[in-house]
């Protein structure tokens, strides 16, 4: 179902994909610095959630702005939020690459203010660029360490903007529950010699979906 999300005086577009049953629980996914919704790995993504009883609502959003692409993941969360075609128990934050950098930016913005509700139940950092290429000594790591909720890392073993040393450093000193998924010999584009870009994907879904569904049953206990 195709949407357009009301952000400033603009529109986001967005696509949800949704299970055939009515969800209790939904994935908001955004795409990295280059690319947009469309971008083949969060089609897959969302196929597979949407399959698997997860409402996916995955948007668009252009610009290297960090700051930016925050407010605009804000607008999604607030939307999904009060959307009366779903009403749904909690909602978790994905996004690739830059896009993980958004989403983990507005879980310790809302985190931070009164309206905590607990709406924004964990965050999916699917290729999370930790630092740039070839420069290791200045780490995106300020949200992450403020961060309370759970958090999932799925990372390549060869991405050259996650080394893997320091995301497990940076890991261990987060307070969240949070847990690392490493793709071996994976890129920053996921892509590994020898195997097709379907059968990276099935491994990134099904550890995605297997840690949601292990987050959600905490929750109900």
């Amino acid at each position: 179902v195709k949407v357009k999300i009301p952000f400033g005086d603009k529109y986001l577009d967005a696509i949800f994909s949704v299970p055939e049953k009515k969800p209790t629980y939904g994935v908001i996914l955004t795409h990295g610095a280059g690319g947009d919704m469309n971008f083949p790995h969060l089609v897959s993504l969302a196929a597979y959630l949407a399959s698997h009883g997860v409402l996916c609502l995955r948007f668009t959003c252009k610009g290297l702005n960090v700051a930016y692409r925050t407010k605009a993941f804000k607008a999604v969360v607030e939307y999904l939020k009060f959307c009366d075609d779903y009403k749904l128990s909690g909602v978790f934050l994905a996004g690739r690459s830059m896009g993980s950098r958004a989403a983990a930016s507005v879980i310790r913005q809302l985190s931070e203010g009164d309206d905590d509700d607990g709406f924004i139940q964990g965050l999916v950092c699917l290729s999370y660029p930790l630092h740039r290429p070839k420069l290791q000594s200045k780490l995106r790591d300020e949200d992450l360490l403020l961060i309370t909720c759970p958090v999932l890392f799925v990372s390549g073993s060869a991405d050259e903007m996650c080394e893997k040393q320091l995301l497990e450093g940076v890991v261990r000193k987060m307070k969240a529950p949070k847990k690392i998924h490493w793709i071996d010999k994976a890129n920053h584009g996921m892509a590994v010699k020898g195997r097709t870009a379907d059968d990276v994907m099935e491994e990134v879904n099904g550890q995605v979906f297997s840690w949601l569904r292990e987050n959600v049953q905490l929750q109900h206990k």
